[in-house]
């Protein structure tokens, strides 16, 4: 047989459909740990695997288009990442294209599982500590400022999957801590900038921000605008305290992502998605800026800080 022959007879690679509400200039983190979860799995981009790549960059209007367009070019597996709103774009585009998403929701809930066990139908996939640890980060901020009485929340009203469960969750802590919460709202930029200016007006001294990729995406706009009104500030991501926000406590996003690879590595090899328990990642970090702490006149109690993972100083 000649070596040409040889060459067109070999199998086609596999194709990995990977849609994102976000953009790929702020995915680099989470790309990394998704390969590296692939390469773990004995999958390597370029080599024995293909990935097609598509960006909403912010527009989650975008999204049930593009996952028909992947889902169009008969990819092997249909990752979702980027939350709930593309997990349900890509259950929308396909029934049958297996499927693994990464979302901070209860997935039996929102409609994309039977179970987290089964999940019995072509989704599996990944969640985070997002509503779970809310009232932790709730904790976190009162250990900081003690004799807070009004904190307010930050929560993206397009992703009301979320946002719900995400205040209901903080209520008991709250009453518990005799806080009183105000629920602001924002999904553009310009409603950003209105939040931090406002929150003078509602008597509000922290605010904690709800886990979402509009957020995350925006991490450091949201470290910067948190200086700039003098506002102590918690958010899930390294990002945010990393660019001068006051605290991040949450979901390893390395982790996350990794596990996502992984599975999506089982996928490639023939596992089902309808046997494949939804997974949970359960690596947390803790984040503490003690510059910003300082600049805002807080001081940070020694307990906490070496609780800490990181400090940045």
């Amino acid at each position: 047989m000649s070596p040409s022959l040889a060459y067109a007879q070999q199998p086609p690679k596999p194709v990995i459909g990977f849609l994102s509400n976000a953009s790929s200039s702020l995915y680099q983190t989470r790309l990394g740990a998704f390969r590296q979860g692939l390469k773990e799995a004995g999958y390597v981009e370029g080599q024995n695997v293909a990935i097609e790549y598509r960006w909403a960059e912010g527009q989650n209007d975008r999204l049930p288009v593009l996952a028909t367009e992947l889902v169009g070019q008969k990819v092997t597996v249909l990752v979702a990442g980027g939350g709930t709103p593309t997990a349900m774009a890509a259950k929308s585009a396909s029934t049958t294209v297996p499927t693994v998403f990464a979302v901070a929701v209860d997935p039996v809930k929102a409609g994309l599982v039977a179970s987290l066990i089964r999940p019995g139908g072509n989704m599996t996939g990944v969640t985070n500590l997002g509503v779970e640890i809310g009232p932790k980060r709730l904790e976190l901020l009162h250990e900081l400022l003690p004799t807070a009485a009004v904190m307010a929340v930050l929560v993206n009203p397009a992703n009301p999957d979320l946002a719900g469960p995400f205040v209901k969750a903080l209520q008991p802590i709250s009453h518990a801590l005799g806080i009183e919460l105000h629920v602001l709202n924002a999904s553009t930029d310009r409603e950003l900038d209105k939040i931090f200016a406002s929150l003078a007006q509602v008597r509000a001294s922290a605010l904690l921000i709800m886990p979402d990729v509009f957020f995350t995406t925006r991490a450091e706009q949201l470290a910067a605008l948190s200086l700039r009104y003098a506002v102590p500030a918690i958010y899930e991501y390294r990002p945010f305290a990393a660019a001068g926000g006051l605290v991040s406590y949450g979901s390893d996003e390395v982790e996350y992502y990794r596990l996502v690879g992984i599975y999506t590595g089982k996928i490639l090899k023939g596992e089902k998605p309808a046997n494949l328990p939804v997974m949970q990642s359960t690596k947390v970090e803790l984040i503490i800026n003690l510059k910003t702490a300082k600049t805002l006149g807080l001081q940070v109690p020694q307990p906490l800080a070496g609780r800490a993972d990181e400090v940045v100083e």
